[in-house]
């Protein structure tokens, strides 16, 4: 990975935050009054020039477009308005200057959204860091963009390099197409972990042995241009025109995805012809059973940028959550190459390219203040120690002062545990148990993965609460039961054996060890209101 980085030029975004968007608050300082966000005028469709194969075939009668532009619009008040001035005035057409800015709306995992105005040139990274900074999250790389089309139930991730304005041009007038702000874990894992994502039976490289690539270079041989990977397996296919899907055995190369119509068969004769990625995107499916009648819910398909017909959509479903995730990971990297690994390891160059940040955690130590004398803990496992211990004295001195106002007793307590949890951002009140499987399934559903968990609240039991996490690509829940005693309120996962006084406190102490859990807790699922 080191090679890699030596041979990559340092990216660079131009313009500060500041500079490249500002939240959208109605009137504007100038006194404009600001209209409502229009949709940028789109290039017309092109249609396909290579060929494809009769398994994803469509009409392609009659789908030639008018290629002439939308002229002028005349002026019927000339006494009033000069020759020189078009009607239709540059404020309502931000996108035909350069600079000019426009207004969009993002959505979060709960649907609210938020207005902002934004310029012409602004990426995905940059909405993401705008609204990292606007709704004080922790900015740990995996806040991403998505896309999403709820016409046809599906929906993508927008690479952190794409355009924003370019995305929004190949939707419809009158499309429904929206973009959600969430996390996402699984963005560059790959980079990190490639065995997770790339198992050993569907990955192979043509050489001149034909000898089974080594994994330990699995990223660099997608990156590099003179090499030729493969991915490849069987995948259900629904055939076009038809309700029913069939297997096939499909090949996934630099240039392009085919399918076998003998067995497994590679010869060039048998391969058939799919999709290639040039002027394509990969998307997920949202609902690949109920929509699609897929025979999984682990469906994808490969969309042309300009069209949002679903009749144009080369639907694809695996068997198994890894193996959607080989696909779409495969084909992200055989479309983006080199610029995907530059925009994993361009928040990291900024990190280290910053003096004052790198001042500021260098400056961040332990302290031991019990003695005569002030003492820096250089014991890693004795500051961890202190740490806790100065959190949880905490909580008991502000557990005290909420209750100090009359007699104590466990509803009292209980009020006191709620005024902790409710703030974390971890805890999601009233989330149904589908909305949580989704939620976590969007953040993370990949084994191998940091493990993604949420708490709620129950709902068949209203004073009990519900751990949700993910492990070995299946959410589990675990139900986290009061226990009363001595007029004191407890949690526990264990019927008891192991007690806490509040959920904070759980939640710290399965983040550092297992316990009754198959995994300890790590990354907890983001749910913000823009």
């Amino acid at each position: 990975m080191s090679a890699m980085n030596d041979s990559l030029d340092e990216t660079h975004t131009s313009g500060s935050l500041g500079e490249k968007a500002a939240i959208f608050r109605g009137a504007r300082g100038s006194g404009n009054d600001v209209g409502p966000a229009f949709i940028p005028l789109r290039s017309p469709l092109q249609p396909p020039n290579a060929a494809v194969s009769t398994l994803f075939k469509g009409d392609r009668k009659g789908r030639e477009v008018d290629d002439t532009q939308m002229g002028p619009v005349p002026n019927p008040f000339p006494e009033l308005l000069p020759s020189t001035v078009s009607l239709v005035s540059e404020c309502l057409l931000p996108w035909t200057k350069a600079s000019a800015t426009q207004v969009i709306k993002v959505y979060s995992e709960d649907n609210t959204s938020r207005a902002v105005e934004v310029p012409s040139d602004i990426t995905a990274r940059d909405i993401c860091q705008l609204f990292i900074l606007k709704n004080h999250c922790i900015d740990d790389h995996s806040w991403t963009l998505f896309e999403q089309i709820p016409h046809l139930s599906i929906e993508r991730t927008i690479e952190d390099h794409e355009s924003v304005m370019e995305v929004q041009s190949g939707w419809g007038m009158d499309s429904q197409c929206c973009l959600y702000f969430r996390k996402n874990y699984a963005k560059y894992e790959f980079f990190k972990k490639p065995l997770d994502f790339f198992p050993e039976h569907m990955v192979s490289i043509s050489s001149e042995t034909n000898g089974i690539m080594n994994h330990s270079q699995l990223i660099q041989t997608f990156l590099s241009s003179s090499s030729c990977p493969e991915i490849h397996g069987y995948l259900h296919a629904k055939e076009h025109g038809r309700k029913s899907w069939k297997k096939f055995y499909f090949v996934l190369r630099r240039s392009g995805l085919y399918f076998s119509n003998k067995g497994t068969s590679k010869e060039p004769r048998h391969l058939q012809f799919i999709a290639e990625f040039s002027d394509s995107d990969v998307y997920t499916l949202l609902s690949a059973k109920k929509v699609y009648g897929a025979p999984t819910d682990y469906g994808f398909c490969v969309k042309a940028s300009k069209s949002n017909s679903a009749r144009d959509l080369k639907l694809l479903c695996a068997d198994d959550e890894q193996t959607r995730t080989c696909w779409v990971t495969a084909m992200r990297l055989f479309k983006y190459g080199m610029q995907l690994y530059q925009n994993f390891i361009q928040p990291y160059q900024k990190q280290k390219s910053s003096p004052m940040r790198s001042i500021s955690e260098n400056s961040l130590v332990a302290m031991d203040f019990s003695g005569h004398k002030s003492r820096v803990i250089e014991n890693p496992s004795e500051a961890l120690s202190v740490a806790v211990e100065e959190g949880l004295s905490w909580r008991r001195k502000s557990c005290h002062r909420l209750s100090s106002h009359g007699s104590p007793s466990a509803s009292q307590s209980s009020m006191s545990n709620i005024a902790i949890h409710v703030a974390q951002p971890w805890f999601h009140s009233k989330l149904s148990r589908d909305e949580a499987q989704k939620l976590i399934a969007q953040q993370g559903l990949i084994d191998g993965l940091p493990r993604v968990f949420l708490v709620r609240d129950s709902q068949s039991n209203p004073r009990t609460f519900v751990l949700s996490l993910c492990h070995t690509q299946k959410i589990k829940h675990f139900q986290i039961v009061p226990v009363e005693e001595n007029s004191e309120l407890f949690y526990s996962l264990d019927d008891g054996h192991t007690r806490f006084t509040d959920l904070l406190q759980l939640v710290e102490f399965y983040q550092l060890n297992r316990g009754v859990l198959p995994c300890k807790l790590k990354h907890h699922c983001a749910r913000i209101t823009l």
